[in-house]
């Protein structure tokens, strides 16, 4: 049992730290190069792609990091307590998304391409967002890597 939930643990993890750091060093960057109407058509199309997959991904890799942490026999304590770290670490990410990503992305969807707003050199949200995903990406990776010692301890 303690094996299907490592790899599906991996797995989550590491799919989802694989989307998001391509984003963040390649859709992200582009992005903000692009001008409004084509920035905003970008994330229009992106968000729905995005959004569910990555929510669905940490969420399900928190929630194994926790069952492994819960049911790690108990001379595994070293890796027990990385599976926590781990569930920590995306719990700080998934709280990011909420709180500060997913709002600018609806603020962007909300957004007609067509007609930009007067104020849009001040309201452009662009840096914020790539400087919170950047701290995603930073706790995806740290999750990610506490996973895999965690994975090396129990092999």
């Amino acid at each position: 049992m303690t094996g299907a939930l490592l790899a599906l643990a991996l797995f989550a993890n590491g799919v989802a730290t694989g989307v998001m750091l391509g984003n963040a060093i390649g859709l992200a960057a582009f992005a903000l190069r692009l001008p409004y109407a084509g920035y905003v058509d970008l994330i229009k199309f992106l968000w729905p792609r995005y959004d569910p997959f990555l929510p669905i991904m940490n969420a399900l890799a928190f929630g194994l990091d926790v069952a492994l942490a819960v049911t790690i026999p108990g001379g595994r304590a070293e890796a027990a307590a990385l599976f926590w770290l781990a569930a920590a670490l995306l719990a700080v990410l998934m709280t990011i998304s909420l709180l500060k990503n997913v709002p600018i992305n609806k603020y962007v969807t909300a957004l007609d391409p067509a007609s930009q707003p007067n104020d849009w050199p001040e309201r452009d949200p662009r840096v914020r967002w790539k400087t919170w995903n950047t701290a995603r990406v930073v706790l995806s990776l740290g999750a990610l890597i506490a996973n895999l010692v965690a994975a090396a301890i129990l092999l």
